[in-house]
């Protein structure tokens, strides 16, 4: 049966029921009883049609937080720190941000000279599930580093390597190509610790001069232009992370932001 809202519109009782705010049957006696306000007027009609990302809702004349599940994949430039605000004054992704009007934090890190794939969210429990090294979520990276790579050191990097005291180790280690001067690598980590490419690779006498994410879980970084950010859908999410059981709570198309470098 279609519904008789237009698109983005939905009852202002089921609003109120979807923010979290009150059950579907509460919502409905606050609405007759004259509590809600949308927009500034009193709304007794519990069917009243309203657009969530937009309106103004208030309860007893309070403004209620309108917070709606988002998860936005960003290409992150190198030379910016994985940070809202830095005691250095160093740029942060957040420049790349400026068009997004949502709060959302960083699922996870790149540090200042790595570039490519970080998510961000407003949902702690997504982030909290993708960060945690038990789900063993994959993240590959294409690496360049200093010198001619081995078949040996590769088997050492799947072995695992002790670095103050801290096990370092990629699930899968791929010579891409290989010279004297240098050596294209394909990584894949599922912990993630600090640094943990370029501490593995420095033990194993080369140093990353490049290094870029290009994959978590089981989403790529794809043809999203570098310093540019787009929205995820609920299919997107759900198939590229399945066990983080993530639902919006509204269904959105996918939007884009341009960067602001």
């Amino acid at each position: 049966m279609p519904s008789k809202y237009r698109p983005g519109y939905v009852a202002l009782e089921r609003a109120l029921s979807k923010l979290g705010l009150a059950s579907r049957t509460q919502a409905n006696q606050w609405i007759k009883a004259g509590r809600v306000q949308v927009n500034g007027k009193v709304v007794r009609d519990p069917f009243f049609a309203v657009r969530p990302e937009v309106a103004q809702i208030k309860i007893d004349d309070q403004n209620q937080e309108q917070e709606f599940a988002l998860v936005i994949a960003l290409n992150k430039p190198k030379g910016l720190v994985t940070t809202r605000s830095d005691e250095k004054n160093r740029p942060t992704i957040y420049e790349c941000l400026k068009d997004l009007k949502r709060h959302v934090i960083p699922v996870g890190r790149l540090d200042l000279a790595t570039s490519g794939l970080l998510l961000l969210t407003n949902d702690t429990r997504f982030s909290d599930w993708v960060t945690d090294p038990v789900n063993k979520v994959k993240k590959v990276y294409l690496a360049t580093v200093r010198g001619e790579v081995s078949q040996d050191s590769l088997e050492k990097m799947m072995r695992g390597i002790r670095d103050e005291g801290e096990l370092l180790k990629a699930d899968r280690a791929v010579l891409e190509k290989s010279s004297k001067r240098e050596s294209h690598l394909e990584l894949t980590l599922t912990e993630g610790k600090n640094r943990e490419i370029r501490r593995l690779c420095k033990a194993l006498g080369h140093e990353v001069s490049r290094l870029k994410r290009i994959q978590i879980g089981g989403l790529s970084l794809g043809e999203l232009e570098l310093g540019h950010w787009r929205s995820l859908t609920q299919a997107e999410v759900n198939e590229a992370f399945p066990g983080t059981k993530f639902k919006m709570t509204w269904q959105q198309s996918t939007s884009y932001g341009t960067s602001a470098l």
